[in-house]
């Protein structure tokens, strides 16, 4: 009777937005592991795995000559780094809470929250584990030299934005085909093991190969990103309007489906799992 009551604005509901964001995403980092550092280190250690595995099979396979001329192992991690954002940031969004989700219950949450924190989680992830071996590399092994760090760092949050929006679609699909979904995105993230092109250079494939690789966005911003951080390349079979153009495309069909899968969803569907 005498409650005070707020008349709901624009502002207010965009920061009450982004703090619901913002307390879901630290939430959903620690949902694997209740250290933080825990969950760092682990991405620490996957992206230095593929990182020496690459290493040993390009020195064992003798295509070292192949590579950018300029710093080998940068070469290495412009590739690996880009792959991680795109994969990673499509692995979590996957797997955030959607609308059969019993969190769903818990007004005001909803999955463009889940979605979001997902993503932003994703990316502060790999930002941090980058930022680490970036700086272990320049103090143990070699001075880092990146002729356009800004340019570089577009072409990874753009090769984030695409692995963002693959997540969407696969998660507006995930309540009608659960199981389907899941293998479909791990096929999805093994095929870009070799489609992302982080293993060569598109300058150097022959016509009827780069047919094969120009349809995947990672492709583009990968080479692209060696533009930008090598002074001596520069790509000219790629673009950066290409994924930019494809990460906006797939991330409004999948907010469309997105939005017809939250309408027509039942929480029942999870009964039986």
């Amino acid at each position: 009777m005498f409650q005070a009551t707020r008349k709901p604005n624009t502002q207010r509901t965009v920061v009450g937005m982004a703090e619901l964001i913002y307390h879901t995403t630290v939430h959903n980092i620690r949902k694997s592991h209740r250290n933080a550092l825990a969950g760092l280190a682990m991405n620490l250690v996957q992206t230095l795995i593929m990182i020496a595995a690459f290493y040993f099979m390009f020195t064992l396979l003798g295509v070292r000559r192949q590579a950018i001329r300029g710093d080998f192992m940068l070469y290495l991690m412009s590739g690996i780094f880009m792959f991680m954002a795109h994969t990673k940031a499509m692995a979590e969004v996957v797997r955030a809470d959607g609308p059969t989700s019993t969190m769903m219950n818990h007004a005001p949450l909803n999955t463009i929250v889940t979605i979001g924190a997902a993503a932003l989680g994703s990316l502060y992830l790999q930002l941090l584990s980058i930022a680490v071996i970036l700086f272990m590399y320049d103090v143990l092994w070699h001075p880092l030299i990146i002729d356009d760090p800004a340019g570089a760092m577009g072409m990874l949050l753009l090769s984030w934005f695409t692995g963002v929006g693959v997540g969407i679609i696969f998660l507006s699909a995930k309540p009608w085909f659960p199981e389907g979904v899941v293998i479909a995105s791990a096929i999805y993230a093994r095929v870009n093991m070799i489609a992302s092109g982080k293993m060569f250079v598109a300058n150097t494939l022959p016509t009827y190969l780069l047919h094969i690789f120009n349809w995947n966005p990672l492709f583009h911003t990968i080479d692209q990103g060696r533009g930008y951080v090598f002074i001596n390349y520069y790509p000219h079979f790629s673009s950066w309007t290409y994924p930019l153009y494809v990460g906006i495309g797939l991330f409004m069909i999948g907010m469309i489906a997105e939005s017809y899968t939250r309408k027509h969803a039942s929480v029942s569907w999870n009964a039986g799992r």
